[in-house]
């Protein structure tokens, strides 16, 4: 085994660790709030980015409309988004967060940012600005 094939293994697992890692905090912090992991990160998304037409939302996350459009019913009925006609293209409805959708999309943030604070207290500032840029190009890879 090549020395560059076994950095790839190790880069590879130590990516998967951290995915399940993650992925196991987010699922104990929505549990108990009567949303799906989906659901939250729909709200993520447009917390972040703020009102999108239906098309972009479902790019974003990487899903059909056929099976956004479910989980926007029932994230409307849960009172966190809204439907409103698209003030640049009649023909499109954009998605939007409430102020209940608003409140959890500022309450989910604050406890990643406490998570990513926990995470990189070990880094220094370099490390720290080193990471964003790895993130921000691995980012862009997809």
């Amino acid at each position: 085994m090549s020395a560059e094939y076994q950095l790839d293994q190790d880069i590879n697992h130590a990516i998967i660790e951290f995915y399940e890692r993650l992925s196991s905090w987010e699922q104990s912090v929505v549990r108990d709030q009567g949303v799906s992991l989906a659901q939250v990160h729909t709200v993520e998304i447009l917390g972040a980015n703020g009102s999108m037409r239906m098309k972009e939302l479902a790019d974003k996350l990487g899903i059909t409309t056929g099976t956004l459009t479910v989980q926007i019913d029932r994230l409307v009925k849960l009172g966190l988004v809204e439907r409103q006609p698209s003030v640049k293209d009649r023909r499109s409805v954009e998605v939007l967060l409430t102020e209940k959708g608003q409140q959890m999309f500022a309450e989910h943030d604050q406890l990643h940012l406490q998570l990513t604070r926990e995470m990189t207290a070990v880094f220094d500032d370099t490390e720290c600005h080193q990471l964003l840029t790895f993130l921000t190009r691995l980012n862009g890879t997809f």
